[in-house]
């Protein structure tokens, strides 16, 4: 297990490495750039009247050159992509061109966002889909198996910022009710409310931004699960604990629980660390939410490449480490796993 270990972390070079080196190979070939951009928008702010004069051009030229140099790019690409690597290596994410912030300053303050979103997004679709898909598994072929099928399918076909929309109109002010808060994570007098409002005021602007992103999970886990434990239902170790006089209740719970806990054990991290992560950028447009999604956005759009390449790696950093987790975990709920070559 230890080698298996060893050589997962050994792997996880070249992916980091891989996943940079094609990000800051497109990069090189994107338009518009930082310092296009900044040109653009200076030109702007003074009419975009240079005259048409030499003594405009040239000035736009010096200021270029000084804007090339403040962010690096008056050196060749090769040595650009070490310097890249160098700074990764010591988790030096460099510092943002629109922002004018330490990437890892900036992770850090949208994070709380991604975390509040991704955390509860990920409890409720476990709390819900785990006991729904066991008691339909239970239920096999019956009305309330066929109709809770057509409701996750039904939900899981709604685009996350459709239903977000429909939401706001319907329960937020749009057009209809004022019932939910249409913006931010909370109130702005959060700070001057008791613990017990300030945690009903939270989970109040929570509400309708966690519906829509947990949405399409719930189909997921649930016909996960479902399928899982009707695969076990119909083993043989399972009529054989029946024929000896068992309650359904300890068959399901003390025989079949633990081999069908295998495929969701093995799910649960990735999709722990993908609500944390994957939050639809139109969801937090919608609710004027200000997380990663909308910073990764933001940071494609303004040609901001350090928040670009220090967002993949650390995004990519957490993937590896979680698929790691993943079969860590296999071992730990089935021992009988064994990873690597086998002795004969």
């Amino acid at each position: 297990m230890l080698i298996y270990i060893l050589k997962r972390i050994a792997l996880m070079l070249p992916t980091l490495l891989g996943a940079l080196t094609i990000t800051f190979i497109v990069v090189q070939f994107v338009p518009g750039g930082p310092v296009e951009q900044i040109m653009a928008e200076s030109r702007a702010g003074s009419g975009g009247d240079t005259g048409g004069y030499r003594a405009g051009r040239d000035t736009d030229a010096k200021q270029i050159a000084e804007l090339k140099k403040l962010y690096g790019f008056d050196k060749p690409a090769h040595e650009r992509y070490v310097d890249m690597l160098v700074n990764f290596a010591r988790f030096d994410l460099g510092r943002s061109f629109m922002h004018n912030k330490d990437v890892w300053q900036l992770i850090k303050e949208k994070l709380p966002v991604s975390i509040s979103l991704g955390l509860w997004s990920f409890l409720l679709s476990y709390l819900v889909s785990v006991p729904l898909g066991i008691a339909k598994a239970r239920r096999e072929g019956s009305r309330f198996d066929a109709a809770t099928t057509m409701a996750v399918l039904v939900g899981y076909a709604i685009p996350g910022f459709v239903l977000g929309i429909l939401l706001i109109v319907l329960l937020a002010g749009g057009t209809f009710w004022e019932v939910f808060p249409l913006r931010g994570l909370t109130s702005d007098n959060w700070a001057e409310l008791g613990w017990f409002a300030r945690v009903k005021d939270y989970f109040w602007h929570l509400a309708l931004p966690l519906v829509c992103l947990s949405i399409h999970s719930f189909a997921v886990i649930t016909m996960l699960t479902k399928n899982t434990f009707v695969e076990e239902i119909r083993k043989q170790y399972v009529l054989v604990a029946r024929a000896k006089g068992l309650s359904q209740k300890k068959v399901l719970y003390r025989h079949i629980f633990r081999n069908a806990l295998l495929p969701l054990v093995t799910h649960f991290p990735a999709a722990f660390v993908g609500a944390f992560f994957s939050g639809s950028v139109l969801i937090e447009t919608l609710f004027s939410l200000d997380g990663m999604g909308l910073l990764g956005y933001e940071a494609v759009v303004r040609r901001d490449f350090p928040v670009v390449l220090g967002s993949l790696y650390f995004f990519t950093l957490i993937a590896v480490v979680t698929k790691l987790v993943s079969d860590i975990l296999y071992r730990v709920v089935d021992p009988r796993v064994q990873f690597g070559s086998v002795s004969k």
